[in-house]
């Protein structure tokens, strides 16, 4: 991340599935929107209380729209870290608009509510290429552990 860009982490869940594309060049994109809904605990009656829901459009590149395409869908609870960016244009009517969206630059499911399975498979990186400190398919066999 460079000077003056502007970090965030949002923890929401997704509202539909991410759209993945790829571009002329074959780069892929995932575009996704999180729903973040903050909760107060209201102490006069007791209940929990959903504020105002916020709706945060978001891009993925590369590698990890893939696997963020194949790893998520509607309602997946996330958390999400990346940098804001604001997108300017002039529409059809010459008028000039921006919006904001959220540039990711990681992601994860959510572990507060439920519980995730990680299939523990390396497709790519140092533990595909059976680093020994893979906690995978790739551990070696009894006997033969690292002398460490």
């Amino acid at each position: 991340m460079s000077f003056g860009e502007t970090p965030i982490t949002l923890v929401g869940n997704l509202t539909d599935d991410p759209e993945l594309k790829f571009t002329d060049s074959g780069t892929a994109l995932a575009k996704f929107t999180i729903a973040v809904t903050p909760r107060t605990f209201d102490r006069t009656t007791s209940q929990w209380k959903d504020g105002t829901t916020a709706f945060y459009r978001c891009a993925a590149w590369r590698t990890l729209a893939e696997h963020i395409a194949e790893s998520f869908g509607k309602g997946s609870r996330v958390v999400a870290a990346g940098r804001m960016r604001q997108h300017d244009w002039t529409n059809d009517q010459g008028e000039k608009r921006s919006m904001l969206a959220v540039e990711v630059d990681d992601i994860g499911a959510s572990v507060r509510f439920t519980t995730v399975q990680i299939d523990g498979k390396r497709t790519n990186g140092p533990a595909a290429a059976g680093d020994p400190w893979n906690t995978g398919d790739n551990r070696p066999e009894p006997g033969n552990e690292p002398p460490f």
